[in-house]
């Protein structure tokens, strides 16, 4: 009888650390897929989410100034030919 509890108990450990050793290979291999994808990423000239954001509020601005002066210009225009 306790000769069977033993070989559980090591059976237990030895799952246990097999599990222990899987995980740390999936973390491992998780590390080097990001590395390896930002690497690939930073090669290509990506622009981050925020950079895009940046430049999109930029432009919209940019397209509303232009709006407005292009408003002006008209009034200016319609004021000098009365």
């Amino acid at each position: 009888m306790q000769n069977r509890n033993k070989m559980f108990d090591d059976l237990s450990q030895l799952m246990t650390n097999a599990m222990g050793v899987a995980q740390g290979a999936r973390d491992e291999a998780q590390t080097a897929m990001k590395s390896m994808m930002d690497r690939w990423l930073a090669d290509r000239d990506f622009v981050t989410r925020e950079e895009f954001d940046a430049v999109r509020a930029m432009a919209q601005k940019a397209r509303e100034e232009n709006e407005a002066l292009s408003a002006r210009i008209a009034a200016l225009e319609a004021k000098k030919t009365k």
